[in-house]
């Protein structure tokens, strides 16, 4: 069986990283998530004052770039965890104010250039799923397998409101529908690598589709690419 590279993208919470994860769990593959990677410079900028709710500094942002270091640590329980610079973040990058920094982050050309060199890197021996918003046009236009997920705002605002009450935290579910549609807006209409289909993309509407329906579409999927 050949190895491929599998680039799934799409919407904001959209799945996108749950269905990588598992794909990738299932087949041995080595999971990338994109927008932990984004998260991740956002909470870089906001421990650093480069970027508040209404301003970016971005010739600080664009000095220091560089100086981000991101890899991904499997944990015990064989999950991969974000570390930043040496740190493990990956808590500190799921709150709905780094979700929305890393969105106005990725509207800079030097940033999603210095991403993708790190992310073109970590796939250079295939035998990789990875999930984000430019990953089959931009990133790995080459991958043998594109996804593209997508769901209504409302259905996609129903989840990441659920998913942060889950962990304890106190959030309006009209706020985090207002996040949805805004990075939607930011996602499709920025000037570097916007949101698009590749051409070649399989689209999937996962709106009425329970995980398991989607990884079973997935997981066919996966097969015919990697029959020799």
């Amino acid at each position: 069986m050949k190895k491929i590279i599998v680039a799934i993208d799409g919407f904001s919470s959209c799945g996108k990283s749950t269905m990588a994860k598992e794909l990738a769990h299932e087949t041995g593959y080595i999971y990338v998530d994109t927008g932990a990677m984004y998260r991740a410079v956002s909470l870089f900028c906001i421990r650093n004052g480069w970027m508040t709710e209404t301003e970016m500094i971005e010739d600080q942002i664009e000095k220091n770039i560089s100086s981000i270091q991101l890899e991904f640590k499997t944990n015990a329980g064989g999950k991969a965890e974000m570390y930043l610079n040496g740190e493990n973040v990956e808590n500190e990058i799921r709150t709905l104010e780094v979700a929305n920094g890393a969105s106005r982050v990725s509207t800079l050309g030097f940033v999603r250039r210095e991403l993708v060199r790190q992310q073109q890197i970590m796939g250079l021996q295939k035998g990789i799923v990875m999930d984000g918003r430019d990953i089959g046009t931009v990133v790995f236009p080459e991958a043998e397998l594109k996804i593209f997920l997508t769901a209504s705002a409302e259905i996609r605002a129903q989840r990441r409101y659920d998913e942060m009450v889950a962990k304890g935290e106190t959030v309006n579910f009209e706020d985090v529908l207002a996040n949805v549609k805004e990075r939607d807006d930011r996602d499709q209409n920025r000037a570097e690598s916007p949101l698009r289909k590749a051409s070649d993309a399989i689209v999937i509407d996962n709106s009425t589709l329970s995980i398991r329906q989607q990884q079973e579409i997935l997981r066919t999927l996966f097969a015919e690419k990697t029959l020799d």
